[in-house]
This record gives structure tokens, C-alpha cells and sequence, in this order.
């Protein structure tokens, strides 16, 4: 016989399974009736049956994080955990909406959108990803270190190719940095772009370093994730 612990925190089980597949459910249909609420012109009896929706998924998933907290071997910590702050942002809105009129303060009802990122918890493919992360962190780091240099120095030369012969376009550096980010990720929407030669010439450097700069990340996380399934590989092997 499984304990209430065993079904709710593991899903290796057919029990756990069906529990971690029903709050999955549950969970996309909440978000199918969050974004049909903003359907124009809905009848009553649709805003009802919505309405209907919504509460019966915040008690479920009222009911989920209560029995989290209640099996969770140090509630403090799972109160404080990723997830746990997650369950509670999911519910959240509901019981604020009750004493509060949410037109307001619309960003709480923004907060019901927490409930998409309780999917993770659920996914064998988001945990490799979490841990491919982990693993490469100071890599990470070190790239969106340098990618801000890269993104201050760019900005900085447009401003001094640009800003005398455009100067609503490229008013200062801050101002350039607009440009710096759409060059380096090469999607150069067409808003602000050189005139001067030297310009345009700083820009082809720019983005070229920029396709650069999209693939070092993807390699990172490439390389991590494979070597992560290989340690799974081996574990069970083991």
C-alpha cells in the first residue's frame, strides 16, 4: 500500500502517475478557460461556466498544495522552494479576487498564469534541462557577462558613427542599446540602421559577431544535455 507521500512526490508509479496526469489536465484546462475569458462579448452563461472552471481547479489545486505542505518533510522549506512558491502564486488570485476588486490591480490576475510553470514539475524532459543548466552555470555566466560588454561596445560605436547625422535615431548610448540588442541577435527590425559608412561597416561586424553569439549558448546546452542523459544512461545501467 503507497503512502499519500509516496502518490503525490513520485510519479514512477501507476498511482502517481494518475495523480501527476490529472493535475497536468487540470492545469491546461485553467489556462484554456483563463485565455477564453478574454474572449469579447461572452454570454452569462458562459462567463458562468467559466467561473465554474475556475473554482473547481483552484479548490483542486488548493487541496494539491495543502497535501504537499502536509507530506513535505520540512514545510518551511517547501513553503520558500521553487515550486512551492509556484502552487501558491497558482491559487493566489482567486482568494484575492474575493475581498478585492481585481480591475484595480489587473497585474494579480497575471499571477493565475503561474499555473503553466507547474507543468515542470511534472517533466523528466524539464528536469534534464534544469540539470544540463546546473552543470554549465558558470559558462552561463560568464557568457551573459561578456555579452553585456559586447552589447555596451556596440553601443557606444553606433552612437559615435551615427549620432551627429541621426540624431532622433541614435539620441545617446542608452539610446543605442534599442539597436545594440535587435543587431547582435540578428533580428534588425528595421526601426534604426546606419546611413554613414563607417556605419554600416560597424553593423556587418556587428552582426556577424551576433550569429556568433546565438550559437555559443546552443552549444552549451547541447553539450550538457547530452552528457546528462548519458549519466541517466549509466545509472540505470547500474
Amino acid at each position: 500500500m503507497l503512502s499519500l507521500k509516496q502518490i503525490i512526490e513520485k510519479n514512477d508509479t501507476r498511482e502517481g502517475k494518475i495523480f501527476a496526469f490529472s493535475i497536468q489536465i487540470l492545469i491546461i484546462i485553467s489556462l484554456v478557460s483563463f485565455s477564453l475569458e478574454t474572449l469579447p462579448d461572452l454570454s452569462s452563461r458562459s462567463r458562468f461556466i467559466l467561473d465554474v472552471i475556475e473554482t473547481v481547479t483552484v479548490i483542486i489545486f488548493t487541496i494539491e498544495y495543502l497535501l504537499r505542505l502536509w507530506v513535505a518533510e520540512n514545510k518551511l522549506k517547501f513553503i520558500f522552494s521553487f515550486y512551492g512558491i509556484i502552487d501558491l502564486l497558482a491559487i493566489l488570485p482567486f482568494y484575492i479576487a474575493k475581498g478585492i476588486d481585481l480591475r484595480s490591480i489587473r497585474i494579480v490576475r497575471l499571477f493565475r498564469l503561474f499555473r503553466m510553470f507547474k507543468v515542470l514539475r511534472y517533466s523528466r524532459a524539464i528536469h534534464r534541462i534544469s540539470r544540463a543548466f546546473k552543470s554549465i552555470k558558470e559558462e552561463l555566466i560568464l557568457f551573459i557577462v561578456s555579452t553585456g560588454f559586447l552589447l555596451y561596445l556596440s553601443s557606444v560605436g553606433i552612437y559615435y558613427f551615427e549620432s551627429g547625422v541621426q540624431p532622433k535615431q541614435f539620441k545617446s548610448i542608452f539610446h543605442c542599446l534599442w539597436w545594440s540588442v535587435v543587431t547582435l541577435t540578428t533580428v534588425g527590425y528595421g526601426d534604426a540602421f546606419p546611413i554613414t559608412t563607417g556605419g554600416k561597416i560597424f553593423t556587418s561586424i556587428i552582426a556577424m559577431i551576433g550569429i556568433g553569439v546565438v550559437a555559443v549558448p546552443t552549444g552549451l546546452i547541447a553539450s550538457a544535455l547530452t552528457k546528462v542523459v548519458q549519466d541517466e544512461v549509466k545509472e540505470k545501467e547500474q
